[in-house]
């Protein structure tokens, strides 16, 4: 890996809207400065679609959004944080725009529908101007065509003289000539074919985000493309305005590796994270100029510490005789994951996959040897293949040698995928899609697409049905259905967690780390506290158990949302009136998203208003005090998790990045609930309240813990950057499984217990002893304790007042 230009002590993070633009960040910069952040790290900050909250669904690259406060706004916050020692860091969107309404507003796009292939942007979008007659399908009518025709008309448009084609809020260019026809030849005349939303699933002919058909993949592989996408970007770190880079979603790029190479060069080696999510033991590709991911890997290792592995393997058998949830329905993890997969490529992501198909087809008819392969036999294995990769996708391109990695990834899988076929000689279609996922078939055309599709289906397959789908129907423990988690597996054990550390400090020193994101559907309080469960699943069980069988009307409409609201209640923490909407909010999106009794698509309003009506009369009403005396055992256990969460990830190797919030105790469920506009305190917000023996209030003592280590990041950065060291520390006694500590660079020592409750039941930390490294005294930074190292210290004695310490070479 190569050093970077600026590398980041810490980032803090800022979801900029309409309601949190420029001028709001610039306000609360000299707080954030005191913090002990080096940078901000901003959303999306380019022209987007009025309104929007997060800012992914860019119209324009060339502009900086005027809702934020446009480019003048933009470059005085880098000046104001400039002058209190901070940068900028930009997210930015390669791989999609907006569809919007109206269509005028992404100018590229509108010049597309309305020249069609000859236009000079059609090389921008990766259509398949074979399908349809040659039109784009755009999925936006409320129902079929025959229907919707009295809401068509031709008028003016807002602002000139050129005709267009308006349905309600839509406004689509027309095809010069065809002004004055009827309407009904009209629609044929245009390059495009407005159609029914739910043509999208199986007739789609462009490449989307994911089954966002509102968002239209952009092909950043063309230069000319990657050039007018990037400019305004360029230009923004060229002149100090920025000085690093988030990059989101590269997996949806036809060759990732290529357009992080071409970022590099045009940036000039800036501080670089990708949005790569990293499944089980999957390692980033090593040839990618960046300087790590964002830190989903981290968030992994980082609550999987807390989390006690036999008391989650019991939590799962508890759940599963609650809930009565068969394997493949949210009873066992691999076999929802496997039965999501296929309900997604066959439905979802029908559209992709026929694509794949299609394409497929041209090649073996292009191939005597391959020629006789038929559809369904390719059909088959396309979808096989593609829902038995347990990663997001491979990285294989036309004309180079695939890595090892993925060459054996998609063997097991095309050897697995040969049992869907009773006759030998059909199996062989197996083997055609695997060779022509690595691009082993040859470099034509079509062998390019499907190589790079297959891979972009991959990762939006791996999304939808994991992310989107398998963790809202396996929920024995909520805390582990996160973004990069693995609900199969939770827990992390101290060598594992050292094991992963020593790994990033080799390979990816300035590699992003994160607890709490845009798109975490818990935050890392609300985790830290439900993964404190695991300490005690069978009183969970024994409580749950009890609310079902005294829950008066209106009753749980089945076991799984009774489990899933109430352990979100419990996350949540003491009752708040705002709540109440909240917490409705989040479980209902979890049963659409679950897909088993209502979909977003296909909604059950009796089952609905049914989930809405239980969560309001129970874990929001006065049946939440049920919860009360499990919170009370359990406080010291949320309290090691949320401090030890805390301090850890501000500590481990890499580059810690704060969502807004974050630095207090911060309890927020699922989006939108976790981009409310934050509120931050005037000034520079001094004063933080310390640390207290009983831990009685956590949000000062968080800020306390976070404050302290970022102003040590600040002023010692080579303790904990690139040039730094990591040495696990082994504790030793009785305790010893329960302390998980490491040195950075033999100056300062991390120390945190984890797993109290079963602490407590094995006799606290008494006997338990752990060595400092080196000569001299070591000062506790967090209560201003000394400690001698000349003998190792008691656990009992250091974590007297806190469940974590923070130890200084004096």
């Amino acid at each position: 890996m190569r050093l970077h230009s600026t590398v980041p002590t810490a980032t803090y993070r800022l979801q900029l809207q309409p309601s949190f633009p420029f001028r709001a960040a610039e306000e609360a910069v000299p707080y954030l400065a005191s913090l002990g952040v080096s940078h901000l790290h901003l959303s999306p900050v380019l022209e987007a679609v009025p309104g929007s909250t997060h800012g992914y669904d860019v119209v324009d690259h060339s502009a900086v959004r005027t809702e934020l406060g446009g480019e003048e706004g933009l470059r005085s916050l880098a000046r104001t944080a400039r002058e209190h020692g901070m940068g900028l860091i930009l997210d930015i969107v390669p791989n999609h725009m907006a569809l919007p309404a109206p269509a005028t507003l992404n100018g590229p796009l509108w010049e597309v529908l309305r020249d069609g292939p000859a236009s000079r942007y059609a090389r921008w979008f990766d259509i398949d101007w074979a399908e349809h007659g040659g039109k784009v399908l755009l999925p936006v009518l409320a129902g079929p065509l025959g229907g919707e025709l009295r809401h068509f008309g031709v008028a003016g448009r807002a602002h000139g003289d050129e005709r267009v084609l308006r349905y309600h809020d839509h406004a689509f260019p027309l095809r010069p000539g065809t002004e004055r026809l009827p309407l009904p030849e009209l629609l044929d005349a245009q390059w495009y074919r407005p159609a029914w939303w739910r043509l999208a699933r199986t007739e789609l002919n462009y490449r989307r985000f994911f089954t966002v058909s509102e968002l239209i993949a952009v092909r950043v592989e063309d230069p000319e493309v990657f050039a007018a996408t990037h400019g305004k970007v360029v230009q923004l770190l060229r002149d100090g305005v920025a000085d690093g880079l988030r990059v989101d979603h590269p997996d949806g790029l036809a060759d990732p590796a290529g357009y992080l190479h071409r970022l590099a060069e045009a940036t000039d080696g800036r501080w670089t994270v990708v949005e790569k999510i990293l499944s089980g033991g999957e390692r980033l590709p090593g040839d990618w100029p960046v300087a790590g991911t964002t830190g989903y890997d981290a968030l992994r290792h980082l609550d999987g510490l807390f989390v006690d592995p036999a008391g989650a393997a019991e939590l799962g058998a508890r759940y599963r005789a609650f809930t009565g949830l068969p394997p493949d329905r949210g009873g066992d993890w691999p076999a929802t994951v496997r039965r999501a997969a296929y309900k997604v490529i066959t439905h979802e992501l029908a559209a992709e996959t026929e694509r794949l198909v299609r394409t497929a087809g041209r090649i073996c008819e292009g191939s005597h040897r391959l020629r006789d392969t038929a559809p369904w036999a390719l059909r088959t294995a396309v979808h096989e293949i593609l829902v038995r990769l347990p990663v997001y996708r491979p990285y294989a391109v036309p004309g180079r040698p695939a890595a090892p990695v993925d060459a054996a990834l998609l063997e097991r899988a095309a050897q697995d995928a040969r049992a869907a076929f009773t006759v030998p000689e059909e199996a062989c279609a197996a083997d055609v899609v695997r060779d022509a996922a690595l691009g082993r078939l040859g470099q034509g055309p079509d062998q390019r697409d499907f190589c790079a599709r297959f891979a972009q289906t991959a990762s939006a397959l791996r999304a939808k049905s994991v992310e989107d789908t398998a963790f809202y129907r396996h929920a024995p423990l909520l805390s582990a259905a996160e973004v990069g988690g693995d609900p199969g597996r939770p827990a992390v054990s101290p060598e594992d967690f050292h094991a992963y550390c020593a790994r990033l400090q080799h390979d990816w020193p300035a590699t992003g780390t994160v607890l709490s994101t845009h798109d975490t559907k818990r935050s890392a309080d609300v985790r830290a506290r439900i993964a404190a469960l695991s300490e005690c699943p069978g009183r969970w069980a024994e409580l749950m158990d009890r609310l079902a069988a005294e829950a008066a009307e209106p009753r749980a409409p089945d076991p799984h949302v009774a489990w899933l609201a109430w352990q979100s209640a419990f996350g949540l923490g003491p009752a708040n009136p705002a709540d109440a909407a909240r917490l409705a909010f989040a479980v209902l999106k979890s049963v659409r998203e679950a897909g088993l009794r209502t979909t977003w698509t296909e909604p059950d309003a009796a089952y609905e208003a049914a989930v809405e009506a239980f969560v309001a009369a129970h874990p929001c009403g006065p049946a939440r005090a049920a919860l009360a005396p499990l919170e009370d055992a359990l406080w010291p256990s949320v309290r090691a998790n949320t401090l030890g969460a805390a301090l850890l990830h501000l500590t481990m190797p890499g580059v810690p990045d704060l969502y807004m919030g974050t630095e207090r105790a911060y309890a927020a469920l699922v989006d939108p609930d976790n981009r409310r506009p934050p509120a931050f305190p005037a000034g520079d917000g001094a004063g933080d309240g310390g640390l207290s023996a009983g831990g009685g209030d956590l949000s000062a003592e968080k800020l306390h813990l976070t404050r302290t280590v970022l102003r040590l990041r600040r002023a010692r950065p080579e303790w904990f950057g690139p040039g730094a060291s990591y040495e696990p520390l082994a504790a030793d006694g009785p305790a010893a499984g329960h302390c998980v500590a490491f040195a950075r660079s033999g100056a300062v020592v991390t120390v945190v217990s984890r797993l109290h409750g079963r602490l407590a039941q094995d006799g606290g930390l008494r006997g338990t002893v752990l060595p400092l490294p080196g000569g001299g005294r070591w000062r506790e930074v967090l209560t201003g304790a000394s400690f001698s190292c000349e003998a190792p210290v008691a656990l009992a004695e250091l974590l007297e007042r806190c469940p974590v310490a923070l130890l200084v070479r004096d």
